[in-house]
């Protein structure tokens, strides 16, 4: 192995992942929502930002749009 390399041949290129890098995001969601995912979360061995986000994509990949009915 040697002592120094020249890396000044070598070309840049794009992280071919960076599109698939997580945004932080800032969110509100309730105690039961955390908690819910929090308890999957032990028993999966996931942690519980990964579930959500996983969830998540799982609603994107499934196209799933949200049925809210007021029932008076």
């Amino acid at each position: 192995m040697k002592s120094e390399y020249d890396l000044s041949k070598l070309k840049s290129r794009k992280n071919p992942y960076a599109s698939k890098l997580k945004k932080p995001v800032t969110m509100r969601l309730s105690e039961e929502v955390i908690n819910y995912f929090k308890n999957m979360a032990i028993e999966s061995g996931v942690p519980y930002q990964s579930l959500i986000n996983l969830y998540l994509r799982d609603c994107v990949l499934q196209h799933r749009k949200v049925d809210i009915s007021w029932n008076h």
